[in-house]
């Protein structure tokens, strides 16, 4: 019978011990092409930008049930060297948080990132006159990579490679904020802090499975901050935007939206003017309505108590035209409790950002 125990507690310190998170660090080296979104940002475009990404990288191993859920992600934290090799933009500095998502045999790697950055060369009308993509010295940065992934190559070194999608903006805080897009080639090295290969726990299949699907629930959310118009210099003032909306949670990952916007973004009046005095031959009322309604379709991807959520919206009521009539936003959310949530999101007309939302809501 001792034998038996001590057989079980093995097995039993086996199992703990493959579900504890593990770690490693990645180092990749960067090299790509800007693109160019708008065509008044050619000039912009000098060489091709490189750069240096570091990573620490958490491996789960299913000692949650969402780990088990997303086929053991990684998690972790960044900074990232980037080069434009553009005197006008000069250099990037970011740092932030990622996951890794894994397919395909965990040889298909899916990152998302998100950070902020310090550039050394924001627009000074002065001194960086033509640098019309950054408005502030400090910026947020979103980078998304797809990689072939090989972690058992030369255990502990693994090894990476792939392409990078990085951008940076302030979401107009400040004018200007046309934003950089690049495509990066992204080739690495990881080196594992564990000794052994991590080996994923087995799960009992026949274990009945928590069903996630939701009846419908009605959310409201309110989102503030502050930014400027296109105007350089026209002074910061602070949004409203306030949302309500219908989700559907399907299954355990995804959930779908639907609902409306009222747009109340103070910088708005003292552009109207503005672009009234400046342009005449549009004949536009310098009185016109500042607000929008927007009407949006959205999905969810819930991962823990954090989500990530992506919403594109039809302006139903935009009396002044000057943006296009299709907005997206994307973001994260925060669960909070079942009903309370935060957000950080980015609302944008296609690459051109209008603002970063900071925002609480209640689902009922």
């Amino acid at each position: 019978m001792r034998h038996f125990y001590g057989f079980f507690l093995l097995i039993s310190t086996v199992v703990t011990a493959q579900q504890k998170n593990t770690f490693a660090l990645d180092v990749s080296v960067l090299r790509g092409n800007t693109i160019a979104h708008k065509e008044d940002m050619y000039h912009l475009i000098n060489g091709h930008p490189q750069g240096l990404l570091l990573e620490f990288t958490v491996q789960t191993h299913g000692r949650k049930e969402w780990q088990t859920e997303y086929n053991y992600p990684d998690y972790g934290g960044y900074f990232m060297y980037q080069d434009f090799n553009s005197r006008p933009l000069g250099l990037t500095y970011s740092a932030g948080a990622f996951y890794n998502f894994y397919f395909w045999k965990r040889q298909l790697q899916l990152k998302f990132a998100q950070g902020v950055a310090l550039t050394t060369h924001p627009y000074d009308k002065a001194d960086n006159s033509t640098n019309k993509a950054f408005g502030t010295r400090i910026l947020d940065n979103t980078n998304i990579g797809l990689a072939y992934s090989n972690q058992t190559v030369l255990y502990p070194i693994g090894f990476h490679a792939g392409l990078l999608f990085t951008h940076y903006s302030n979401g107009r805080v400040k004018s200007p904020n046309s934003g950089i897009n690049t495509f990066l080639l992204n080739v690495g090295l990881q080196y594992n802090f564990t000794e052994e290969k991590p080996r994923a726990p087995q799960f009992d299949s026949t274990e009945v499975r928590k069903s996630y699907r939701e009846p419908l629930h009605y959310n409201v959310v309110f989102r503030t901050g502050i930014n400027e118009s296109p105007i350089i210099r026209s002074g910061q003032k602070p949004f409203y935007h306030l949302g309500f909306y219908v989700d559907k949670r399907l299954n355990r990952k995804s959930g779908l939206q639907l609902g409306t916007d009222l747009f109340l973004t103070e910088s708005f009046k003292e552009y109207i003017r503005y672009y009234a005095v400046a342009y005449p031959e549009e004949q536009l009322d310098p009185n016109t309505d500042y607000k929008r309604v927007g009407l949006f379709a959205g999905y969810e991807l819930y991962i823990n108590k954090l989500s990530l959520e992506a919403q594109v919206g039809y302006y139903v009521y935009q009396p002044f035209k000057k943006d296009i009539a299709i907005y997206d936003r994307v973001g994260m959310k925060y669960y909070i409790t079942n009903q309370f949530f935060g957000a950080f999101t980015i609302k944008t007309h296609l690459f051109l950002a209008e603002a970063l939302e900071f925002g609480v809501g209640y689902r009922f």
